[in-house]
């Protein structure tokens, strides 16, 4: 069974750690286990239920009254509130469940209920992406696996690529061509698959190229391709802080103008070019093209 220290279950649950002892000290609830060298940890199930906790708490039912209950009402009780789809930070919390314990049925589950409720887009803005980022944070400081991250980003690439397809392109009159694809060592698809969503959904032409396209291979695509602007998404933490040096290494192979969307776009500051725009949330990106 995994371990977790106060600082993963910190990350996990988006409660501060002088939160989480706080009420170890005044409610006894969920105290640490010890090793035998007196190094508190937490386990899979102290983690379950500190997740049902802090989502009763986000329906307004205070910790002290929580602190009253056993773990099978906690859990009961929780059941209720798991298809309020409006609700986003406890879908975050279910999905962060479902990664941890890689259950694929309630993932799918959770994905199809905030879909079904809310739409692809507002899904993707309001859960998808803090999941993903909190997701990517995790894994950077090992409080998650490789694998739970690539369990959850892959079932997400698959369900965009369903809604891509029973998406029915409206038809417009000239629509502009994009060519959309990740630069070399950009893997995360799942925010240029989501443009690709959008711009279908606006009627816009695309060319999909996918991740880590090689420069030169760029070039030649625009010249048979002839795009009206090409699009990539920078999310990939590995990919260092100086973002505007892969922009620019980008905008070298390019004679079109650029999207660039992505976590990393609204972490950093962009340089100002006149064939560059950056894209920083899924509002800019409608904006973007309500306005062609």
């Amino acid at each position: 069974m995994k371990k977790f220290s106060i600082s993963d279950i910190e990350g996990l649950i988006s409660i501060k750690a002088h939160t989480i002892r706080a009420w170890e000290a005044r409610y006894n609830l969920v105290p640490p286990k010890r090793t035998p060298t007196n190094i508190r940890f937490y386990d899979e199930d102290d983690l379950k239920l500190l997740l049902n906790i802090v989502t009763l708490n986000e329906k307004g039912y205070k910790i002290s009254r929580i602190a009253k209950m056993s773990k099978e009402q906690i859990a009961d009780l929780v059941m209720q509130f798991q298809s309020d789809w409006n609700n986003d930070t406890v879908q975050v919390l279910r999905l962060s469940d479902a990664t941890l314990h890689y259950d694929e049925t309630a993932f799918a589950e959770i994905l199809s209920g905030c879909i079904e409720e809310l739409g692809l887009t507002k899904t993707m803005d309001l859960v998808l992406f803090p999941f993903m980022k909190k997701v990517g944070m995790l894994w950077q400081t090992g409080a998650i696996d490789p694998s739970q991250e690539h369990f959850a980003s892959n079932l997400i690439r698959d369900r965009i690529i369903v809604e891509i397809d029973k998406l029915e392109k409206p038809v417009r009159e000239n629509p502009k061509r994009f060519l959309l694809f990740l630069p070399e060592a950009e893997m995360h698809e799942t925010g240029l698959l989501f443009a690709r969503y959008l711009l279908k959904s606006c009627g816009m032409d695309t060319l999909y190229l996918g991740q880590e396209i090689p420069y030169t291979d760029v070039k030649k695509v625009i010249v048979t391709y002839k795009p009206d602007y090409a699009f990539i998404v920078l999310t990939s933490l590995n990919l260092g802080k100086d973002v505007n040096k892969i922009i620019g290494k980008v905008m070298e192979h390019l004679d079109v103008p650029l999207l660039v969307a992505g976590s990393l776009i609204s972490e950093f500051d962009i340089l100002v070019h006149n064939q560059l725009t950056p894209l920083k949330n899924v509002c800019d990106i409608t904006d973007f093209l309500e306005e062609l």
